[in-house]
């Protein structure tokens, strides 16, 4: 896990680097400033927006008698992706725009539940109900 962390920690900066220098290149290193400030703003707004629904449909979940799973797992997606579109850069920006976006995060959510079920069928995650 250390190796992989490590890893992210230099290859991320390194692509969002190229990224941005590409980018300005094209359009110019105020207008790649501009963009990259708008988009994190955008993508806050959106997070922000997302995260209520989401949040709503989980208390409705709950008052209902039922377990908000999915809705669980949508949350960390808007939430992820909502720490994605603070960071500087166009790649993590278009990671975390697709997170947070509805229509995307189907996606995000499969990945993030097949890896939940091989954790559990492995015996390295525990889920511990409350009655």
């Amino acid at each position: 896990m250390l190796k992989w962390i490590v890893l992210a920690i230099i290859m991320i900066p390194a692509v969002e680097i190229f990224g941005i220098n590409w980018v300005a290149d094209r359009i110019g290193g105020t207008n790649t400033l501009l963009l990259t400030i708008m988009t994190s703003a955008i993508g806050v707004v959106m997070m922000r927006f997302e995260g209520r629904k989401v949040l709503e449909n989980s208390r409705a979940q709950m008052n209902s008698g039922q377990i908000p799973g999915r809705n669980a797992v949508d949350g960390l997606c808007v939430f992820i992706g909502g720490l994605l579109l603070v960071l500087p850069g166009f790649v993590t920006d278009i990671i975390g725009f697709t997170m947070v976006f509805p229509l995307t995060r189907p996606l995000y959510r499969f990945i993030v539940l097949k890896w939940i079920k091989k954790k559990m069928d492995s015996g390295k995650m525990t889920i511990h109900r409350r009655l």
